[in-house]
């Protein structure tokens, strides 16, 4: 976590999850310097991940050139939050991810983590699951770590005194070759818009979770 800050201007947990609300409406004028975008990017990385292969990819959209390219790829009901955006985070499930698996472990192991024989075990198990997964598997994997990430990311967001949405409204099958990656190894999953709200944003309720909840 050596990019990390741990410094937030609202480390109120109950402030920061309970009333984050997702703004599509942004002050144009506010700008976030890239530093603090890879502090929060690196924040929000803390998050888990399956068998901690850390499946996600970020592409930063903060320029007029870069939000131009990227509408190309976008729904037209989101370019307003797009233009206003301080920037778009897109975030790719990387389902290539595996290759790199042995690396990962071994800087862990190396660290003083884990043991010789916990490593061989991490590595005698989850690794050949993935490199004999079908294409399916890999895509749905990477799809829930970058779930999990996207959401820390709209809290780290908030946590550095910032407004953001999540939002998918794109084309899938363009927005990978617009972000200049490759798609035979990343899907598209969402992105998410951080700025400062021009507006108070819309204040919605939530479904009563008991409609929602089996106990077994």
């Amino acid at each position: 976590m050596s990019e990390t800050t741990k410094e937030l201007v609202n480390n109120d947990l109950s402030d920061v999850m309970f009333n984050r609300h997702s703004v599509r409406a942004f002050d144009p004028s506010v700008k976030i310097n890239r530093d603090e975008l890879q502090t929060m990017i690196s924040e929000a990385a803390t998050a888990p991940s399956a068998c901690n292969l850390q499946s996600w990819h970020f592409v930063v959209i903060d320029t007029p050139e870069a939000k131009e390219k990227f509408k190309k790829a976008v729904m037209k009901f989101n370019y307003p939050q797009v233009d206003s955006a301080s920037a778009i985070v897109f975030i790719a499930g990387d389902t290539q991810s595996h290759l790199v698996y042995r690396d990962v472990w071994n800087k862990v192991y190396k660290a003083g983590n884990i043991t010789k024989e916990r490593l061989d075990q991490i590595l005698g198990t989850f690794l050949p699951l993935y490199e004999n997964a079908t294409p399916d598997f890999l895509k749905f994997d990477a799809t829930i770590d970058c779930s999990t990430v996207g959401m820390q990311l709209l809290l780290v967001a908030r946590a550095h005194g910032y407004d953001a949405n999540a939002f998918s409204g794109i084309d899938f099958e363009k927005m990978i070759p617009t972000l200049g990656l490759d798609p035979k190894r990343y899907v598209p999953v969402m992105g998410v818009a951080i700025g400062k709200a021009a507006k108070e944003p819309l204040h919605t309720t939530r479904y009563d979770s008991k409609t929602q909840t089996d106990f077994l």
